[in-house]
């Protein structure tokens, strides 16, 4: 039986649906959230298998304080979900340097603070896994989205080199890039405004502002099945280094990265041209 630890718990969301893929296997479940009276009508079922947290991840001592209470309640987390996280939109240029900060503090400082909270625990017992919620913006940059591209960007790289850091600590890492899928993230849209001051982008932003609208309740991707397929990337013998989930973001991450090795690809000649000559 082993123990989950969910950040980002919001009901309907991607950290509800890990709860619920968690507990159907028959392992335990710490899911935090910075409303957890929220989440009370769906742990009473559950009983001691579950334990819900208030926890802003932006709160580093919030962090260790619940990091401490897991491990006290549970003897340890065995699996760790990095799934707290927002994207605001605006141009690159034009954003307010605070949602820049904000962006990039929620996106992937909290979740270096979280990693590193829940890090020891696992190094002392040789094993674990740290799942990091990408996204497909952190393979493909998204227009209107610039900074929460970069800061899922910037998930990919630490995981990345984090997987070999700890890997002969018997600690697992693996960095998971969804697409659109059915949650409340893009519930908030229809009431945000559009704060653009540079005028040659707003209608760009306005046409981003729209799309996310259109789309909310008709995303392709369901959260429970996503997590379960997560579940079962963790089982196989050679476990994958990044799960791409829905189809319509394994169409775009894969036309992407073909896109990207054309073009590296053209300018070879120039690469090699920038070597010292053979033998000097």
């Amino acid at each position: 039986m082993r123990t989950w630890f969910i950040t980002g718990g919001t009901p309907g969301g991607f950290g509800m649906a890990y709860a619920d893929a968690a507990l159907e296997t028959g392992d335990r479940v710490v899911l935090t959230a910075r409303r957890p009276e929220q989440l009370r009508e769906w742990a009473r079922p559950h009983g001691d298998r579950v334990l819900v947290l208030p926890l802003d991840v932006t709160d580093a001592a919030q962090v260790r304080t619940a990091v401490a209470a897991a491990e006290q309640r549970f003897d340890g987390i065995d699996v760790l979900v990095n799934n707290a996280g927002r994207g605001w939109y605006g141009s690159i240029e034009g954003m307010a340097d605070d949602a820049v900060r904000r962006t990039f503090e929620l996106n992937f400082f909290a979740l270096l603070s979280v990693t590193r909270a829940v890090l020891p625990g696992m190094r002392e017992r040789r094993r674990g896994w740290i799942l990091n919620m990408s996204s497909v913006a952190g393979l493909r940059s998204v227009i209107g989205f610039g900074y929460y591209s970069a800061a899922k960007h910037a998930v990919e790289a630490v995981t990345a080199t984090l997987r070999e850091e700890v890997a002969p600590l018997g600690i697992r890492v693996l960095a998971i890039e969804p697409g659109a899928f059915r949650t409340r993230a893009y519930a908030g849209f229809a009431d945000e405004p559009l704060t653009e001051t540079i005028p040659s982008y707003r209608e760009m932003l306005e046409g981003v502002r729209a799309a996310m609208i259109d789309q909310d309740g008709n995303q392709p991707g369901d959260p429970l099945r996503g997590a379960r397929a997560v579940i079962a990337a963790m089982a196989e013998d050679a476990p994958p280094h990044r799960l791409v989930l829905g189809s319509g973001a394994y169409d775009a991450v894969t036309s992407t990265l073909r896109e990207a090795l054309t073009d590296i690809a053209r300018s070879e000649a120039a690469s090699r041209a920038a070597d010292f000559p053979a033998g000097t």
